[in-house]
């Protein structure tokens, strides 16, 4: 039968939904469902042969839609895969005979399989470009001395300093990977760089080992090792270990990482460093949905210091965060505030300001790019000068709201109204065929509609006065948004039983009559109802369960 219907049938066909249950559904409650559409559509309640055929489509549909959920082995395939699991050809996944069970761990071994060849395929290339930006003449110039220069009375920023790295990895094996990455730098006229190339292996479950080699014009060859272990699964270690090759000579390096779980979202880490710079560092990371707080102290040669930083996370679609540190050490002391948020899909724009003795004063603007990292540290004193405070503060925040408002949400509009339109137009032939399919189901109901109907205004029951299911426009701001709905007051109805109308959690574009007015856009059901001759109205989400009456959705109860 599934093969026999394969071209009629739509991919993206909701089983669950067109028979209105759940998809924990009990053979109970799919049975029922399936024995009230079969009376519904079955082909011999109907004389009108146009009436009767398209009763036989529909009636085909809902015993294919039975046929697979009522079967352990094929409901299973169907939940993973979904109806095109259910085609042999080129789908030999797994053994029909087999247990659910066993359907699913095969499918996640064969999820594995895909996911290393995609990992070969992969270079996951990262970058980073920094641009230091000198703009101590904004704040800090005598204006007495530059009288008589040409041009002295522009302010002169200069760059004074970049950065350039650059990362690519190459999968060798499923166990062994490549790492190839190098870097320029200059400052004030002088830079260089350097290449280096790592080889990774995964030695077990618990751990990988890596042996890097490097090379650069300021140093000379650079031999590293770094091992990582899973000590239990609460604790794990990193020891890296490094020869740096010179004119001087050879300077050894060792740092060690021992960190561990201290609960559920909270890290503890020892980190040792010997060579060069040689320091201990303690640190507590704790990290939750809404904040990530750290603590660390440090003692070493030549920096000592403790920090303490805290990140608020808000809950937006923006995915907004403020953030606020302060690092006091034999260096000096720097409190650091700023926040980040997302701009569009792949994209995270973020500012911080640097107050700092004896550092002075920065803006650091940081944006981050799907792999790239683009940052640019601006030095506005070296004094602590309330003005450069002030301008760093309040001068992002102007710039970010001006272009946010001006250009990067009318182009995520565009952008949005361009894939909606893609996706309209690549769903364009499956939304007509479901239009069509609803068009004959309500047409098909119509007996039944009146039938249920007079039982219901009989014993002062459920009665559906009109029901809408798209995109309906409610803001202001929205306004110029066309709404897009469609009338389902006749296949709700249908559905009423006993006076009560039950909807699952799935969305309602596969229910019996319905179809998609909007594809990708958000839609909701709005239900104007009578019950015991009082009116009532709710209106849902695509995708919520509804069960009505209610009395929270009586229209006199706001009154």
């Amino acid at each position: 039968m599934a093969a026999a219907l394969g071209e009629e049938v739509p991919d993206n066909e909701d089983y669950y939904s067109l028979l209105n249950v759940r998809r924990e559904a009990s053979q109970e409650e799919l049975k029922a469902a399936y024995r009230r559409l079969c009376m519904l559509y079955h082909p011999d309640k109907h004389r009108d042969p146009e009436l009767k055929t398209q009763a036989e489509q529909l009636f085909n549909l809902v015993h294919q839609a039975y046929e697979v959920l009522s079967d352990p082995q094929t409901r299973a395939i169907y939940d993973i895969y979904g109806r095109r699991g259910l085609e042999m050809e080129g789908w030999e996944v797994v053994e029909r005979r087999r247990t659910p069970a066993e359907i699913r761990e095969e499918f996640e071994r064969l999820q594995r399989e895909r996911e290393e060849r995609r990992l070969q395929q992969r270079t996951n290339p990262k970058g980073t470009i920094s641009v230091g930006i000198d703009a101590t003449d904004l704040f800090d110039r005598y204006d007495e001395e530059y009288e008589d220069v040409p041009g002295s009375s522009f302010p002169q920023i200069e760059i004074n300093k970049m950065h350039i790295s650059q990362s690519i990895e190459a999968p060798l094996t499923a166990t062994d990977t490549a790492i190839l990455s190098g870097s320029l730098s200059t400052q004030n006229g002088n830079g260089g760089g350097s290449i280096n190339l790592a080889l990774r292996r995964v030695t077990s479950p618990k751990g990988w080992g890596e042996l890097e080699f490097g090379a650069g014009d300021l140093q000379g060859p650079l031999f590293g090792l770094k091992i990582f272990r899973n000590l239990t699964p609460r604790c794990f270690i990193t020891t890296n270990c490094a020869l740096q090759f010179s004119s001087r000579g050879i300077r050894p390096g060792l740092t060690t990482v021992l960190a561990r779980n201290l609960d559920k979202n909270t890290m503890g880490y020892l980190q040792w460093r010997w060579g060069i710079q040689s320091a201990m560092n303690t640190s507590i990371v704790r990290d939750t949905k809404t904040s990530h707080f750290t603590v660390a102290l440090q003692l070493g040669i030549p920096h000592s210091f403790m920090m303490i930083s805290y990140q608020h996370k808000f809950q937006d679609e923006d995915q907004t965060r403020v953030k606020g540190s302060l690092k006091a050490g034999f260096f000096g002391t720097i409190v650091e505030y700023g926040a980040e948020r997302k701009i569009s899909r792949h994209s995270i724009l973020g500012a911080t300001v640097s107050v700092g003795v004896p550092q002075g004063v920065s803006l650091k603007i940081k944006l981050n790019r799907a792999s790239q990292t683009y940052f640019f540290p601006v030095h506005l004193t070296d004094q602590l000068l309330p003005s450069a405070v002030f301008y760093a503060t309040v001068g992002p925040l102007v710039i970010y709201f001006a272009m946010h408002r001006l250009i990067i949400k009318p182009y995520l509009r565009a952008q949005k109204e361009k894939e909606l339109e893609k996706q309209r137009e690549s769903t364009a032939s499956d939304v007509q065929q479901k239009k069509q399919e609803a068009e004959a189901a309500v047409r098909l109901m119509q007996e039944s509609v009146r039938r249920i109907t007079a039982a219901e205004e009989a014993r002062m029951g459920l009665i559906i006065v009109n029901a809408w299911y798209g995109k309906f426009v409610n803001d202001n701001s929205r306004k110029n948004e066309k709404v897009k709905v469609i009338d389902v007051t006749v296949p709700l109805q249908c559905l009423v039983k006993d006076s009560k109308l039950i909807l699952t959690e799935a969305s309602k574009a596969g229910l019996p009559g319905f179809y998609d007015p909007c594809v990708g856009e958000e839609k909701s059901l709005k239900v104007l109802y009578q019950f015991r001759g009082v009116l009532h109205q709710v209106m849902s989400a695509d995708s919520e369960a509804l069960r009505i009456p209610k009395q929270s959705h009586r229209i006199d109860a706001d009154g």
